[in-house]
């Protein structure tokens, strides 16, 4: 268990240190680019591993990959856009709210309210909306809450890619190939359009590659390793440590200084991701244990 508990602490530190690289190379090649080198790249590595090509999808599985990729390749296409103008952690506390949203619906316990409270406090004293909320650039929030819209999409889009690749008798690293290749054609438009590949050199091909691995190959691979070691309950509790994470690999990478009322909010959206996750998961252990 204990590797298990490492191997997530690494895919965390991982992937906001893959944000935070994204942000160096933003003034140069702006997010869209960004964004679609980083997906392409990424692509290219799982296609290397997994062998994509060996198994065609069918019209069904085709059918489940492009919301897939579609939703993927949104989520960070608009996480990019908020980086570039808020810092690492608030974005990641907004954008978790996505994946809080799938986490909390369907909840009918009265205790659950708890962690929507904490969630939407969060949110209020991070965004401009209150007297008390930090001075915070409204685009960049909206963007973070919207690519928390499509990991929320992604979620489900994903879950639903899985169940067909299982009936289908397909590898969970070949669906997410394809997924991921299907993610850079979606966002293909808009990162050719803004940015340009000619003018690239060596050194900044070189930091995007460094994203794409970081955000994407290494992170993958260590959470599939933590998958296997930890109950899903410990992995999920982890997972909400992230914009904690994200916000200390801003303040020593970026020199992101958050204010207290900054740090309170992405605390208490913290405890509500992990305190909902804890809940169902007890939730489902209970009406398992109850089962005749």
């Amino acid at each position: 268990m204990y590797s298990g508990v490492m191997c997530m602490i690494l895919s965390m530190v991982s992937i906001t240190t893959g944000a935070t690289l994204a942000k160096i190379v933003f003034p140069v090649i702006g997010p869209e680019l960004t964004t679609l080198l980083r997906l392409g790249l990424a692509a290219a590595v799982l296609a290397v591993l997994f062998r994509p090509w060996r198994h065609h999808p069918s019209r069904k599985e085709l059918m489940c990959i492009l919301p897939y990729g579609a939703t993927l390749g949104a989520m960070n296409l608009l996480f990019y856009f908020a980086i570039a103008r808020i810092p690492l952690g608030i974005a990641l506390a907004l954008e978790f709210m996505g994946p809080l949203a799938v986490a909390l619906y369907g909840m009918r316990r009265r205790q659950d309210l708890a962690w929507v409270l904490f969630a939407v406090t969060g949110v209020a004293l991070l965004l401009p909306i209150t007297d008390l909320s930090a001075h915070l650039d409204p685009l960049g929030g909206v963007l973070a809450l919207g690519a928390g819209i499509f990991w929320g999409a992604y979620i489900l889009t994903g879950r639903r890619l899985a169940l067909i690749g299982k009936e289908d008798g397909m590898r969970g690293g070949v669906m997410v190939a394809w997924g991921m290749l299907s993610a850079a054609l979606a966002v293909s438009p808009v990162g050719l359009i803004a940015g340009n590949v000619v003018q690239m050199d060596t050194r900044l091909w070189m930091q995007v590659f460094g994203v794409a691995v970081l955000s994407s190959a290494i992170p993958y691979s260590l959470e599939m390793v933590a998958l296997k070691q930890l109950p899903t309950k410990i992995f999920g509790i982890l997972t909400s440590l992230e914009p904690v994470i994200g916000a200390v690999s801003g303040f020593l990478f970026l020199s992101e200084h958050l204010s207290a009322m900054q740090a309170l909010a992405i605390g208490l959206i913290v405890v509500a991701s992990a305190g909902s996750t804890y809940a169902e998961s007890r939730r489902r252990y209970v009406e398992a244990v109850a089962l005749p």
